[in-house]
C-alpha cells in the first residue's frame, strides 16, 4: 500500500497530517539509519500511531515521556540495526524537564492550568510540552530538549514565577507520578454518550451533543461523535476543555429506572 492509499483513510485534517508525519519520519530512519521522534502525542494520537506501524509492519518504536504511566508521550521510531534498549540511550536527549519551586507564600496557588497557561503564554507550543506534575510546592514541565532553555528563560520571567527557583533537570530525575481521582455520583436516563457528557460537563443534554459534533470527546482515546453511542463500565472519556475521566461503576437503578453512576474524574 504507497502512502498516498494511506493517507487517503484519514478523513479528518488533523490525523492525515500526524499520519503523514509519522511516515515520513519512518522514511528517514529507514534510508539514513537514524532514530527521529515526533512531538508530544495524546492518548489518542499514541493510538492512532499504533495502528499505523501495524497496517505498515514496522515494529521498532516505543513511547516514551519520562514515566510509563504519564499521559502525553513522544512517539520514538529507531532503524533496524538497533534494539530498544540501544535506542533509549538518546531519550535524555530528547526530552528533559524544568522543575519549579515556589516561595511558601504561593505553595497550593498554582494549578496544572496555570502552569500550562503561562507555557503557552511565553510562546511554546502544546505539542513541545509533556504532562505537568504538580505539588502544593511547584511543579516538574515535561518539555523536549530544544526548546527547554528558552522555557526556562521565559518562564522565569514571568512577573507570577519572580520569586519561583527554576533549574533543569534530567528526565530521569522526573518524580513519581501520583493519579489523583476525585469521585463523580449522578444519576442518569440512560448511558447514551450524550447523557454521560451532559453529566461530565456540567450541561444540557443538547449543548452536549454539540461538544460531540464538535468532535472534543473521545471514548477509550478514540473520537466518538455518536451520541447514542453506549458506554460501558470501564470505558475512558476525554472530553477536550472539561478533563479526563473513568466510567468506574453502576452503583444501581432509582425507582423510576434510572441509572446511579459513579465516574472518576483525573486531577
Amino acid at each position: 500500500m504507497s502512502k498516498t492509499d494511506i493517507l487517503d483513510e484519514y478523513k479528518n485534517q488533523d490525523e492525515r497530517l500526524l499520519a503523514a508525519k509519522i511516515l515520513d519520519k519512518l522514511e528517514f530512519t529507514k534510508i539514513k539509519n537514524k532514530i527521529q521522534y515526533t512531538d508530544f502525542l495524546t492518548l489518542n494520537e499514541q493510538e492512532m500511531a499504533i495502528k499505523l506501524l501495524k497496517k505498515v509492519d514496522y515494529k521498532k518504536y516505543y513511547f516514551f515521556g519520562g514515566k510509563d504511566n504519564v499521559e502525553r508521550k513522544i512517539l520514538v521510531i529507531y532503524p533496524e540495526k538497533l534494539t530498544e534498549e540501544m535506542s533509549r540511550k538518546n531519550d535524555e536527549k530528547i526530552i528533559s524537564l524544568i522543575r519549579i519551586k515556589l516561595p511558601s507564600e504561593l505553595e497550593g496557588q498554582y494549578d496544572h492550568r496555570k502552569y500550562l497557561g503561562s507555557c503557552i503564554k511565553v510562546g511554546i507550543e502544546r505539542e513541545k510540552i509533556g504532562d505537568i506534575l504538580v505539588e502544593r510546592v511547584g511543579a516538574d514541565i515535561i518539555a523536549k530538549c530544544e526548546v527547554i532553555e528558552y522555557l526556562l528563560q521565559n518562564l522565569s520571567n514571568l512577573t507570577r514565577f519572580k520569586s519561583a527557583e527554576f533549574s533543569i533537570e534530567n528526565i530521569s530525575e522526573l518524580k513519581n507520578v501520583e493519579v489523583s481521582k476525585v469521585e463523580i455520583s449522578s444519576v442518569v436516563i440512560s448511558l447514551r454518550l450524550d447523557n454521560i457528557v451532559s453529566t461530565l460537563a456540567k450541561t444540557s443534554r443538547s449543548k452536549a451533543q454539540e461538544i460531540l459534533k464538535q468532535e472534543r470527546v473521545f471514548l477509550n482515546h478514540q473520537v466518538e461523535t455518536k451520541a447514542s453511542k453506549e458506554v460501558k463500565v470501564g470505558d475512558a472519556i476525554t472530553i477536550r476543555g472539561k478533563g479526563r475521566f473513568e466510567f468506574r461503576e453502576i452503583a444501581g437503578n432509582t425507582r423510576k429506572g434510572r441509572f446511579v453512576i459513579k465516574i472518576d474524574k483525573y486531577v
